[in-house]
């Protein structure tokens, strides 16, 4: 079964754009933290991680495992720019910027974690709308990895991207 994520929203300074998602995932924090800061969950739903360093200032290259639209997968080093085992990782990365990830426990009633996510870069307002798809795309992948259905890379199409982009530029909910 397919979970979307919700949508990104987004505010804009000049040229500096603030995206920010908020996740409420049914998996404990030890499991989103294993996929969002460890070389091997990574891979999962978003990009490798090698070199990869874990801890305040330590190295990291994120090689996005998907294309853009011809046909390049990004390379982004940078520095791993705070760490808090279990609670915050965030990287600061040549292409994407401050890439941010909080995590909390959801209320008991509920269960599972909440992921905050942030993305601080620098842009023209098609770079911001092509991220917010991009992201979003990945979260829906995190949603399959934690269910234990890792990313293909090799099946993966520009498709489903172009259709959230469309979303976002038509003014997709919280979207701007």
């Amino acid at each position: 079964m397919e979970i979307p994520s919700p949508y990104g929203s987004s505010d804009t300074r000049g040229d500096i754009h603030t995206l920010r998602y908020e996740l409420s995932l049914p998996h404990p924090v030890e499991d989103v933290w294993a996929a969002v800061a460890t070389a091997e969950g990574l891979p999962t739903w978003l990009a490798a991680a090698d070199p990869f360093e874990p801890t305040a200032g330590g190295a990291i290259t994120l090689r996005w495992l998907n294309t853009d639209t011809e046909g390049k997968a990004t390379v982004a080093p940078g520095r791993v720019t705070a760490w808090e085992p279990r609670r915050l990782a965030e990287y600061t990365v040549e292409v994407h910027g401050r890439i941010r990830f909080e995590l909390e426990p959801a209320p008991a009633s509920v269960g599972g974690t909440l992921l905050h996510f942030t993305n601080e870069m620098t842009g023209t307002e098609d770079v911001r709308l092509d991220c917010l798809a991009g992201w979003h795309h990945h979260f829906e992948y995190l949603t399959k990895a934690l269910a234990g259905h890792p990313m293909d890379w090799s099946q993966w199409t520009l498709n489903r991207w172009r259709q959230l982009r469309g979303e976002y530029e038509a003014g997709a909910p919280d979207g701007t």
